[in-house]
């Protein structure tokens, strides 16, 4: 349902999967599992995979903590997008790339999930593209200490109201890695 004219394609947009930014977060381990069998069901179905890499004065770029973790292997052909704001379309080239590729659809995995995961399905939704969250790939620290609830809670919390998010003309959603359909949105809701 974008309202993007002629961007009928949905990507994979794999957020912040760092070394530094994965350490110690929830769940580590399986969350990195669900993102790399949508990465391979999304490159099965010849779906673009969108790789986007924060760097900060604590995550240098070309430093080890700033890498990708080692399960994740990008593709020369995939492109990635660097960026330094939790909104991963905020001064980057991630509107040209996915102009580029016609799409109007993202199905969204990665960290944190209170920060950049957070801050790019709304920075998408409101440039007018459909946003699903996949509610089992993606985690966050545990930040407790200074009064946010605990990182299972944040979690569930942004499912929940992403599961019920709208604007008009677009979608959003939550689905668990075993729900994810990457055709577009128009087609899943008359299938």
């Amino acid at each position: 349902m974008t309202t993007l004219p002629d961007r009928p394609r949905t990507a994979l947009v794999v957020i912040d999967v760092q070394n530094g930014v994965m350490a110690g977060t929830h769940n580590r381990e399986a969350v990195i599992t669900n993102i790399v069998t949508l990465v391979d069901k999304a490159r099965a179905d010849d779906v673009p995979v969108i790789w986007v890499q924060h760097s900060s004065d604590d995550l240098a770029r070309d430093s080890e903590p700033w890498q990708y973790v080692p399960e994740l292997v990008r593709r020369e052909t995939e492109p990635v997008v660097h960026k330094r704001y939790p909104d991963s379309f905020e001064e980057t080239d991630l509107e040209q790339v996915l102009a580029e590729r016609g799409v109007g659809r993202l199905v969204i995995v990665g960290a944190q999930t209170d920060e950049c995961i957070r801050s790019t399905l709304h920075g998408g939704l409101v440039r007018g593209y459909d946003a699903t969250l996949v509610g089992d790939a993606h985690t966050t620290e545990d930040l407790s200490e200074y009064g946010a609830p605990t990182p299972d809670l944040v979690i569930a919390h942004t499912n929940l109201y992403w599961r019920y998010h709208q604007a008009p003309g677009r979608s959003a959603g939550t689905v668990d890695t075993a729900e994810v359909s990457f055709a577009p949105a128009d087609v899943v809701a008359a299938g």
